[in-house]
């Protein structure tokens, strides 16, 4: 494996502040700048070294004059000395994760919390902020993608319609402005209340999205931004979700399968890549058919098991875990007969909001069918599934997003693997093209969805070196991804900061 020389300037790019840009902030000054937020121990989550907060933002930024706000739920890792050089706001992705966790990632990483306190943020939307939700409604859980049978194909796509319409009814009005210009805005108020002239950015998945957002709206306020497993932002929301198919069969192909056969005297289902594929593909048949009751009290049908290996692809750790549940699941025996709010899918809810309101979704139902018949034949996992089919039926509020370019923001980070299932290495390759003065390294033999703060060391000491010493790449790198694990020997799962919500 080729290293990468890491070249770096040594010399940090300072950005100015336009007399047009200044002037445009000022005209977004309002009462809620004046607000401080009060920092306490978190009642909720169990850990004495990071403190909560919240603040209050405009429920519409573009009619401020209204007087209607939010709250928005922050956190932060407690700094370890007073000499901090500035603030890390953090995101998990999405677009919907609550993020207030998340610092918790970085205990370890002393170079960056000496320095840094690291912000943890419920974006509008989900967690502990103010919450949208579709009434619970979930069209995913309603049919099996694979038939294509008519009656099927027009079930999934009443659901879909039904799941926009729940959306968009019990959100109301809030939920037409859950979306990426307005939460980048609620970023720079969080920015201004931390008494900060500029803040750093470290952002996984949908984090890319939104961090790529935010440098276009407020290129001035940028410092050291790093975009981890990258979406295509400089594409749309339908474009991004559509190319997942390619990446979760590719890292299911290469790395999955392999390794289950590799410990076929484990799981018993294969010593070749394409017997555990035959395997799995048997099991569905039969579950889509039939589907059982674990003892736990999980009732596994067709989706229910393609789910489990969907997720267990964005990280190695999983691996075992889910050719487990697919071992117990190939042997039927082991299975038993079947037997302010805060709303349970405000996350799920975000997500819609953001994806539907950001950018136009193009075509219909028939639309929609081809592409699942085109990309379920070619990524039989999960290529069948349109998980943004409500956006084809949702009211789309009056939004043009700025595009983002680059132009004017000081360079950023992109790190990314070469098999990340959910946000495919072309598309952040595309992204770094159009995205002047982006910066990629490339995880090279890796599949993990967010590497770093995940023990790759040459990944970390990269980011750091960006983040901390301010040392800009000259040009692109690559680091070595890690080794897949082995079951026969206790792991630690790490990744629970990383909440599953796709992006």
């Amino acid at each position: 494996m080729r290293k990468a020389v890491l070249a770096v300037s040594a010399v940090a790019l300072v950005a100015t502040l336009p007399a047009v840009a200044q002037a445009q902030e000022q005209d977004q000054r309002t009462p809620l700048h004046a607000q401080s937020i009060a920092w306490a121990p978190c009642t909720d989550i169990p850990a004495p070294n990071l403190e909560c907060g919240t603040y209050k933002a405009p429920l519409d930024w573009r009619n401020v004059g209204n007087g209607k706000t939010i709250t928005v739920a922050v956190s932060r890792l407690k700094p370890r000395s007073g000499k901090v050089r500035g603030s890390v706001l953090t995101n998990p992705g999405g677009p919907g994760g609550p993020g207030r966790t998340l610092p918790l990632l970085y205990q370890s990483r002393s170079k960056l919390v000496d320095n840094f306190e690291i912000i943890g943020i419920d974006p509008r939307g989900t967690g502990t902020s103010t919450n949208v939700t579709c009434a619970n409604v979930d069209f995913l859980s309603v049919a099996d993608p694979r038939d294509r049978s008519r009656a099927n194909v027009e079930l999934i796509y009443d659901a879909a319609e039904l799941q926009a319409a729940a959306c968009q009814r019990n959100s109301g009005e809030f939920g037409k402005v859950v979306n990426t210009e307005q939460t980048v805005k609620d970023l720079d108020l969080l920015r201004h209340l931390l008494g900060r002239d500029k803040i750093n950015w470290i952002g996984y998945s949908g984090g890319t999205w939104m961090g790529a957002y935010y440098a276009t709206y407020f290129p001035h306020r940028v410092d050291k931004f790093v975009l981890d497993s990258n979406t295509e932002f400089t594409t749309t929301f339908q474009d991004i979700f559509d190319e997942f198919g390619r990446g979760f069969e590719r890292r299911f192909r290469v790395d999955f399968l392999p390794w289950v056969a590799k410990y076929d005297s484990l799981y018993h289902l294969g010593t070749t890549a394409e017997q555990v594929r035959r395997k799995y593909e048997e099991t569905r048949a039969r579950l889509a058919d039939n589907p059982i009751q674990r003892p736990d009290g999980t009732i596994f049908n067709g989706v229910t098991l393609d789910l489990v290996l969907v997720r267990a692809q964005y990280s190695k750790t999983e691996f075992p875990d889910a050719a487990k549940t697919l071992s117990e699941l190939s042997n039927p025996t082991v299975t038993t007969a079947a037997a302010d709010v805060r709303y349970p899918d405000a996350t799920n809810a975000t997500l819609y909001s953001v994806a539907c309101n950001d950018t136009k979704f193009q075509g219909g139902r028939d639309h929609l069918a081809r592409e699942a018949n085109r990309l379920g034949k070619q990524y039989p996992l999960i290529g069948s599934y349109q998980l943004l089919a409500p956006c084809a039926f949702w009211n789309r509020p009056p939004l043009h997003l700025k595009t983002p370019t680059g132009k004017g923001v000081p360079p950023i980070l992109m790190v990314q693997s070469v098999r990340d299932p959910a946000t495919p290495v072309e598309g952040a390759q595309r992204a770094h093209e159009k995205f002047a003065g982006s910066r990629l390294l490339t995880v090279t033999d890796e599949g993990d969805h967010g590497i770093y703060g995940f023990g790759n060391q040459c990944v970390d000491n990269v980011v750091e070196s960006f983040i901390v010493d301010g040392k800009v790449p000259t040009k692109d790198l690559t680091c070595k991804g890690t080794p897949l694990p082995d079951p026969t020997k206790p792991t630690i799962n790490t990744r629970n900061h990383l909440p599953f919500n796709w992006l």
